[in-house]
């Protein structure tokens, strides 16, 4: 089993930046990557961005040069840096654990919310 938490969420004026925190713990040495899935209201979960454990990185397009994701392998986090926030990328954010290449891990989910 992995567990993982998120921190880090709320609410931030169009620009703004956050950064959303997950802790991970139990069997983590199962997991081949850890990344951030978002739903937004009536939407489909889909993936932000993730990071394996040799630190390759993946983002979404709608993300691509405003959010950061990395990993702080001793401390068994991922964090998510996300900069120059729109109206659009209100959702909740989930942590979420890439095992046997299925996403089958995942956090309680933490608020994002941006507006004015």
């Amino acid at each position: 089993q992995v567990q993982l938490v998120e921190s880090g969420g709320g609410l931030v004026q169009p620009g703004g930046s956050l950064r959303l925190s997950c802790a991970a713990s139990g069997s983590i040495f199962r997991f081949d990557a850890l990344g951030w899935y978002r739903q937004a209201p009536g939407q489909e979960r889909e993936l932000v961005d993730s990071i394996t454990r040799g630190s390759k990185t993946n983002y979404a397009d709608a993300v691509r040069g405003r959010f950061t994701i990395s990993s702080d392998n001793a401390k068994n986090t991922v964090l998510l840096q996300m900069n120059s926030l729109q109206p659009e990328d209100t959702a909740v954010y989930y942590c979420a654990a890439d095992v046997g290449s299925i996403w089958n891990y995942w956090g309680q989910g933490t608020q994002v919310t941006v507006s004015s």
